[in-house]
């Protein structure tokens, strides 16, 4: 497949709708044609909540992701292939997709805490600044996401767990799903950024953050985890039995020895599909509908679609 473009009309015209219409993109979001969560009981989902963060780039393109007309395109080629199932995304992207007739028939998953602004001192206290649980159902949409940056040494992380237990608990009771992100932080010392934040890479932290995310709330019936590869994805894993997304991360120097770590990953019983964002929009070698198409056999390796 190849990559789909914006029109110069279509983009002139997704600005002029944002400001003579505003009302539109979630009338569009509610109305637009919906599909169930499984068909065959696997999931492929492009990410692309990064931005509502301050998350704007990847390596060697510090602020790619600032070009929004870039960012549209990429998703648009994602979204066209038969193999995507739809896309997690904060309000502002969701709209204009949903406003260029993207999301029809596609699912569309919201964001919740983008409060912990990337590199900020207060990063770590991922509080809602996106959807709330009530506000993915009254948009029409088909779940949600939350980010669990679990730090020892920040004492923040006591809200944010009490903030997602409730997240988690008010999703299951609007029977909507939720992708629960748990990942191991600490603070790392850097002149220039006094505790930075940084993801600990470490197995048995890791699984440790799985099991808390894992039991969040009152009830585990609307949560699913969204977590990175790992070295031993099976280890990980064996600590619950509810279903699993791999995420994807940042584009790394070797594509393929990242498609193999998702691959191994499929191989564990719980494991579902793909969550991936920027290292499918934003591919090394700069080829999107192949990195699509790519991810979209890792998922479904028949080509069932």
């Amino acid at each position: 497949m190849a990559d789909v473009r914006l029109t110069d009309q279509q983009w002139l015209g997704l600005i002029e709708q944002r400001a003579t219409q505003p009302a539109a993109a979630v009338q569009r979001l509610r109305s637009r044609p919906r599909r169930p969560l499984l068909t065959d009981g696997r999931l492929f989902v492009i990410a692309a909540d990064h931005t509502a963060r301050g998350m704007l780039g990847v390596p060697g393109q510090p602020l790619v992701m600032a070009d929004r007309r870039r960012m549209l395109d990429a998703l648009l080629t994602t979204l066209a292939h038969p193999g995507c199932d739809g896309v997690l995304g904060s309000p502002d992207v969701l709209e204009e997709l949903a406003l260029l007739g993207a999301l029809d028939g596609k699912l569309a998953f919201g964001t919740t805490n983008r409060g912990g602004i990337m590199g900020a001192a207060w990063e770590l206290d991922d509080r809602p600044t996106a959807y709330a649980p009530q506000d993915l159902a009254d948009c029409g949409l088909d779940g949600g996401k939350l980010l669990l940056r679990i730090a020892d040494d920040d004492a923040g992380t006591a809200t944010t767990l009490q903030w997602a237990a409730e997240t988690v608990g008010q999703c299951a009771r609007l029977g909507l799903p939720i992708m629960v992100e748990p990942l191991p932080y600490h603070h790392v010392a850097h002149p220039a950024a006094p505790g930075t934040a940084k993801l600990l890479d470490d197995d048995d932290a890791l699984m440790r953050a799985v099991a808390i995310g894992a039991s969040l709330g009152h009830t585990g019936s609307a949560t699913w985890l969204k977590v990175p590869a790992g070295r031993d994805p099976h280890r990980m894993l064996a600590t619950t039995t509810l279903p699993a997304l791999i995420l994807g991360g940042s584009p790394g120097p070797d594509p393929q020895a990242t498609y193999a770590s998702w691959e191994a990953a499929m191989a564990v019983p719980n494991v579902r599909g793909l969550v991936v964002g920027r290292a499918l929009l934003y591919p090394p070698d700069g080829d999107v509908a192949a990195a699509i198409d790519r991810a979209a056999r890792i998922v479904r390796p028949k080509g069932d679609w």
